[in-house]
């Protein structure tokens, strides 16, 4: 649950100094860039949660 708050914090943060400092946010502007994002993430949680399972 801390890994939870502590992503969410910092992406947070992330996109407040973007904003607040004017720079490009550090994300893909298109759709498929967006989704390809997604499914890193998916994966990367997805492979942690079977590997959390198996120790």
């Amino acid at each position: 649950m801390n890994d939870l708050l502590i992503s969410l914090a910092l992406g947070l943060g992330i996109g407040v100094a973007c904003r607040w400092f004017d720079l490009p946010l550090p994300a893909p502007p298109k759709l498929v860039g967006a989704l390809l994002v997604l499914s890193i993430t998916l994966g990367f949680t997805g492979v942690d949660h079977l590997l959390r399972g198996a120790a």
